[in-house]
């Protein structure tokens, strides 16, 4: 039987092994990068050794080292959890070659099925291997890993070498494979998985179907189970060629079979996953299982039952991101001070309270997962959670989650992959509550209070603050009278420096305020506000034409030929930045004259570096 564990991963997956791990009673073993030398799941294991270095190139990806150092921890068995090397057959065959127990599928299978090119062939589909007019929309995909990484849509001839270019450098930097491949791009069309689990004995389960629709860069962002709208002809149909595909390469372990449901109904086979998918908490859910534990069973050799367990309810997951999707899904880093949700639902994070957020990796901060006996009532508990959150730190996709789940398009189960591509500029228009910036106010003035400051003005003169909330900025006014706290239009109830209740048209609101050290955050419920001095710095304005980096990153590449005083037009590209595992391109919007060129390849930013200046035309 398996003792010790090392999982060859890092952040929410790892966590997430290792609560298995203990609950089974084995030794867990962490590996980690600098960057996450205090990460939590390098806090969480039994024991933990260094990776040097802090790229996914330097770290998760050097399989030799990872299995030096299973044999140095003392560990019989490696779980690769997701990304990274979990379908690389010769990190496998390695695991294996050093006397370990590899928990995953054979190597064989892998190298059958983790190349989206070799599956493709084995289930008699080719590629396409020269586009022309006709054939487009085409997708560029990378051959090996997932999770959107190398995937672009190519609707113009002229566009496919350089979407080309750039996969091949996003698959390698992810998955140390920079192998792509064209196919045809399906309009309109729903993602629909299937999970099947597998033993040594020649059972395979087949565990339902998941909805995976609702995507951004080709990642998906909420996921479901069992997906909604099927005839039970197309269900039943996914189902077998799920446990086809399995059979057809002798597959052990978990592993997901993905499929595009076009519009008209008919199942287009995309890729097998050979791994566990971060979306697995919606099955166990559904199931009653730990899919996890089932791994281990099967790695060491036990028998599944010959019929897996009946589904009961509907389960939904979505993954909270350190996003900003407003301004084309821009990482965020930063300190996470707080993140909850309510009691009900499942929390899967890689992150606790306190931690940091850096640039080198993917910016999920955590899953929200909710269970209950129909969609409707799955979808509501979840969006109620989701809203209820208290998350303090880095901008998220939080509000997006909230009004995707509520959009009359998901609530019917009419989406479909270009949901966002229709409805994202919706989804995306602040509402923030008028009544937070008054709450921070009030919550400042009574910490202040306390040491001896907020009252000496004279009782006719108001107290004035200025927040930001976005773009918007915002000026509130109280006063502090005999009688109490005021504000025109407001009845205080009460205020202190974490509480703030409010009396608006006779109905009492409850303001939550929380703000950390000396920064200018404050977070009011769901409202962040930035507290702006009263009277603006006159030296912190920027030239006109001003590009800023919009995160930490590295710069990865400047456009061919582009020098100081080139004449570029709007929307061209200048520069790209890598951060997060994404590639992000840094564009001018107006026409003009390049007046200064502050990057260049290799080059570290921090947020809001002056990258270059455009002079207006």
């Amino acid at each position: 039987m398996i003792s010790t564990v090392l999982v060859a991963n890092r952040g929410e997956i790892a966590c997430r092994v290792f609560r298995t791990c203990r609950e089974l009673g084995i030794r867990t073993v962490a590996v980690h990068s600098d960057a996450d030398e205090h990460a939590l799941h390098t806090r969480l294991a039994d024991a933990a050794v260094r990776l040097p270095g802090s790229t996914p190139q330097e770290t998760y990806l050097r399989g030799e080292s990872i299995v030096k150092a299973a044999v140095a921890a003392g560990a019989d068995a490696v779980h690769p959890g997701y990304g990274f090397l979990s379908e690389n057959a010769d990190f496998a065959r390695a695991v294996l070659a050093a006397g370990l127990v590899w928990i995953g599928p054979p190597p064989e299978a892998i190298e059958a099925m983790a190349s989206k090119t070799r599956a493709k062939h084995l289930m008699g589909i080719a590629s396409l291997d020269h586009v022309t007019e006709n054939d487009l929309p085409v997708l560029v995909k990378a051959a090996a890993g997932g999770g959107g990484r190398g995937m672009r849509v190519v609707r113009q001839l002229t566009d496919l070498d350089a979407e080309l270019t750039a996969a091949r450098a996003e698959a390698t930097s992810a998955f140390g494979d920079g192998e792509v491949f064209v196919e045809p791009y399906v309009e309109g069309g729903r993602h629909v998985e299937v999970q099947i689990l597998a033993d040594t004995h020649g059972t395979v389960w087949s565990l339902g179907t998941r909805d995976c629709s609702l995507q951004r860069r080709h990642q998906k962002v909420i996921e479901e189970s069992p997906a909604p709208g099927l005839t039970d002809q197309l269900a039943q149909e996914l189902n077998e060629l799920a446990i086809r595909a399995a059979r057809a390469v002798a597959y052990e372990g978990a592993g997901t079979v993905e499929f595009l449901i076009s519009p008209d109904n008919k199942a287009h086979f995309l890729e097998m996953n050979t791994r566990l998918q971060v979306e697995h908490p919606v099955t166990e859910a559904v199931f009653g299982i730990d899919l996890v534990a089932l791994q281990l069973r099967v790695a060491e050799g036990e028998p599944l039952d010959s019929d897996p367990p009946h589904p009961q309810g509907h389960a939904m997951e979505a993954r909270l991101y350190a996003e900003d999707p407003a301004t084309d899904w821009t990482p965020q880093t930063g300190t996470l001070h707080r993140l909850a949700v309510p009691n009900g639902v499942r929390l899967d994070t890689g992150y606790t309270d306190g931690d940091e957020i850096g640039v080198h990796y993917d910016p999920m901060l955590a899953k929200v997962i909710a269970h209950a006996p129909t969609r409707a009532e799955a979808l509501r508990k979840l969006a109620g959670a989701l809203d209820r959150a208290t998350i303090h730190g880095p901008i998220t996709n939080r509000a997006l989650l909230v009004n995707s789940l509520r959009h009359k398009e998901f609530t019917t189960a009419h989406m479909d992959t270009g949901f966002y591509d229709r409805h994202l500029p919706d989804l995306t228009q602040p509402n923030p509550d008028p009544h937070a910036p008054l709450a921070a106010a009030l919550a400042d003035a009574h910490g202040r209070s306390r040491f001896g400051g907020g009252w000496r003005n004279v009782p006719s003169q108001p107290q004035v603050k200025r927040y930001a909330m976005g773009d918007t900025e915002c000026e509130v006014q109280y006063r502090h009278t005999r009688e109490g706290l005021t504000a025109d239009g407001v009845r205080v109830i009460h205020a202190d420096a974490g509480l703030v209740v409010l009396e608006v048209d006779g109905v009492r609101r409850k303001f939550e305020v929380a703000r950390y050290g000396d920064g200018d955050q404050v977070y009011v419920n769901a409202t962040t506000l930035t507290a702006l001095p009263r009277f603006p710095d006159p030296a912190a304005q920027l030239a006109p034409g001003s590009l800023l980096a919009p995160m930490p990153g590295t710069v990865v590449r400047v456009a061919e030929g582009l020098a100081v005083g080139a004449a570029v037009s709007a929307g061209q590209a200048l520069l790209w930045l890598e951060a997060m595992k994404m590639e992000h391109k840094i564009t001018t919007p107006t026409a003009g004259t390049l007046t200064a060129l502050h990057a260049e390849p290799g080059q570290q930013v921090q947020l809001a570096a002056l990258l270059a200046v455009v002079k207006p035309t």
